[in-house]
């Protein structure tokens, strides 16, 4: 039994998401409706009045005692985790067992963080995001909803099933020659023929890449564009992944029937063959299997299925309104969250998908209104917590850095539109207390002034970057044409790839060239958190595929020994330990976090900061916690680059533990070789 809940503090739902099991135990219990057009309204009622205690106890205790309590567990073995922000409170159930406290505070980030990417600056206005989670138009109110499950479910799923979820990392193909083809193939020829057509109404694109399924084939940003975050890029993947979910059963029976009709050696594979020299091959041609060459792969420790595998064709383009998005960007002048960009998914074939990210003619808005909520935000900060002059000589150079700043985006802004008359009302207000004659000047008094500014702020960006599309904004797009001329340059560039890209992004890389160098070693994930990129061998745990880890239930075992060790290690890195080490009957697992400069010297551990039971999930999609514990530790390094670096180890626990520790050292230099292939 499972419910994810975001709710008012008077109880109002502004959310929720149940399984088929919760859904019925509340139905019993309520006897909620199921009347044609009576269904959600009734559901929502029955839900609303199920968790009233726990909302109104929970303000209640945070009212009367300046505390609140963030996790507890029913007599029925229920475990219900809360965390408020702002205004709004987020609740997790689990009744099965299946998720701990730990799951269910990751999955309350992480469905914030995806609130912030759909909604940007409003997620600051408690008052304006519970109407935008809650439209009044039931219609619309149920298309969000749907939209905000389907979210939550593909997350879940890709975290239950998927490494580069479960460590939040983002994984890449391994194939050095066609990635660097297909990143000079968007940086030379696609990049830049959009950006130079005047079909891009303003729009320019700053960062394009290809997905196969969840794993990054290439990855390209103009100079002009700000690094996109993992975290940005992990929750792009979460969305690209719920509007063209990735069908495991075809894939699965797919890379079985490549494996059956291979019959060669483990180090003999097929190759694709290519289109004929003309040009003139189509995606519906397929390479003839009978006729496929074999070759011996040179590199024995980047092992891969290069076997041909039948796919569907894909559906054609989708010309409908892009996806606003609103991601981090770093600036020369510094670092501005949740700023607009439109997002162009355009599938290539099933579990293939080009992605393009362009910034928007009226970005400059974007970026004026964060400096405007920051200034009022400093100010209401040091209003209510330092008493005296200090306070208000502080205050007003704040303010008098952005007066005439702000003086000028208002008149810009015009007395068209609603919010920018409540917000020059608004402004007239504060400036008349803060600066006028008879006003409070920089009191306290001031307080509520900074926040109907805030408020009146993210109006001003929710009618820019939220406000349903009308026909004037067809024109600011990339054209439908240009979009489709797009999708067709990178198909024929992959036509001859595809499938073995489909079968790739299932067979990574291998345990098998491992092996030799590493006897007993049955698993491991490496991560470079400076780039929050990734390298583990393949985890297949289908029923109907064999890997090196044995067939469905041996393979899941092993698998979920995997997702422990993973649990485990990060309960002990929130304690302040970089490095573990434990048997668990047959199997031994190591952990090791370490820090290296450029040159990969690796540099004194120094004490990690603990921290405490309730705090934020350690990881890089809900909540960057390596970028501060990098800022952590290079207090210590100034002037010097630092990198850090994650390793977990599975080994069979018949290896002695001196050798063990032996293959960890081995294998951390032997990922990072120049002649391997690096994490781009």
């Amino acid at each position: 039994m499972k419910c994810f809940l975001i709710t008012s503090e008077q109880s109002e739902v502004l959310f929720y998401w149940t399984d088929q099991e919760f859904q019925q135990n509340i139905q019993e219990k309520y006897g909620a409706s199921q009347e044609e057009g009576h269904g959600l309204p009734a559901f929502e009622d029955s839900i609303s009045t199920q968790f009233a205690p726990i909302i109104i106890s929970f303000s209640t205790v945070l009212e009367q005692h300046s505390d609140n309590y963030t996790c507890f567990t029913t007599e029925n073995n229920h475990t219900y985790v809360l965390h408020q922000f702002d205004e709004c409170l987020y609740i997790a159930v689990n009744g099965d067992g299946e998720e701990k406290e730990d799951d269910l505070r990751r999955k309350i980030y992480v469905m914030k963080k995806m609130t912030e990417v759909l909604f940007g600056m409003v997620t600051l206005s408690g008052t304006l995001l519970k109407k935008e989670l809650r439209p009044q138009d039931t219609e619309q109110r149920a298309r969000l909803w749907t939209r905000l499950q389907g979210l939550l479910e593909t997350y879940s799923s890709l975290r239950e099933n998927d490494q580069s979820f479960l460590v939040e990392a983002v994984e890449r193909l391994i194939h050095p020659t066609l990635c660097e083809q297909c990143i000079e193939f968007l940086e030379r020829r696609l990049v830049q023929q959009l950006n130079s057509s005047v079909e891009r109404a303003g729009e320019e694109v700053l960062h394009a890449f290809i997905l196969v399924h969840t794993k990054l084939l290439a990855f390209y940003s103009s100079r002009n564009a700000s690094t996109l975050t993992t975290s940005d890029l992990l929750a792009l993947i979460i969305m690209v992944q719920n509007m063209y979910p990735s069908n495991v059963d075809l894939d699965d029976q797919s890379a079985e029937d490549a494996e059956s009709t291979s019959g060669s050696g483990p180090e003999s594979f097929y190759t694709p063959e290519p289109s004929s020299s003309d040009g003139n091959s189509s995606s519906s041609e397929r390479p003839v299997r009978g006729n496929t060459p074999v070759f011996e792969f040179v590199d024995p420790d980047v092992q891969m299925a290069e076997d041909p595998l039948h796919t569907l064709d894909a559906s054609p383009p989708d010309p409908s309104t892009p996806r606003r998005v609103f991601l981090e960007v770093s600036l020369r002048d510094g670092l501005y969250p949740m700023m607009p960009h439109s997002m162009y998914c355009l599938p290539l074939w099933p579990g293939i998908t080009l992605v393009l990210l362009t910034k928007i003619p009226t970005n400059a808005v974007a970026m004026s209104v964060y400096k405007f909520l920051e200034a009022f935000a400093k100010l209401e900060k040091r209003l209510s917590e330092i008493q005296g002059s200090s306070a208000a000589s502080r205050g007003q150079q704040t303010i008098h850095e952005i007066r005439s700043k702000l003086d000028k985006f208002v008149k810009a802004l015009g007395q068209s539109e609603i919010q920018a008359a409540q917000l020059q009302n608004a402004w007239s207000e504060f400036k008349s207390k803060a600066f006028g004659r008879g006003g409070p000047g920089f009191t306290t008094d001031l307080i509520p002034c900074c926040n109907n500014m805030k408020t009146q702020l993210c109006g001003v960006y929710r009618q820019c970057f939220l406000a349903e599309s009308g026909p004037s904004d067809i024109s600011r797009r990339l054209s439908p044409g240009l979009q489709e001329r797009a999708q067709t340059m990178v198909q024929e560039k992959l036509v001859d790839w595809k499938e073995f890209l489909l079968v790739k992004s299932k067979r990574n890389i291998t345990m098998v060239s491992y092996l030799d160098d590493f006897p007993g070693l049955v698993h491991f994930i490496c991560v470079d958190r400076s780039t929050g990129r990734m390298i583990a061998p393949s985890l297949n745990i289908s029923e109907r595929t064999t890997s090196e880890l044995g067939k469905g239930p041996v393979a899941q075992f092993i698998k979920s020994k995997v997702w422990s060790l993973v649990r485990t290690t990060r309960s002990y890195l929130q304690k302040g330990h970089s490095t573990v080490t434990l048997r668990d009957g047959d199997f031994y697992f190591c952990y090791f976090l370490w820090f290296e400069n450029e040159t990969g010297y690796k540099l004194e551990a120094g004490d990690i900061p603990v921290l405490p039971d309730d705090s934020a999930p350690i990881g890089m999609l809900a909540w960057d916690y390596y970028r501060k514990l990098l800022r952590y530790y290079s207090k210590n390094h100034q002037g010097e680059a630092v990198k850090c670096y994650e390793l977990l180890t599975v080994h069979l626990g018949v290896i002695p533990s001196e050798i063990i520790l032996q293959h960890c050292r081995q294998l951390a230099s032997k990922l990072w070789e120049p002649s391997r292939n690096p994490l781009l």
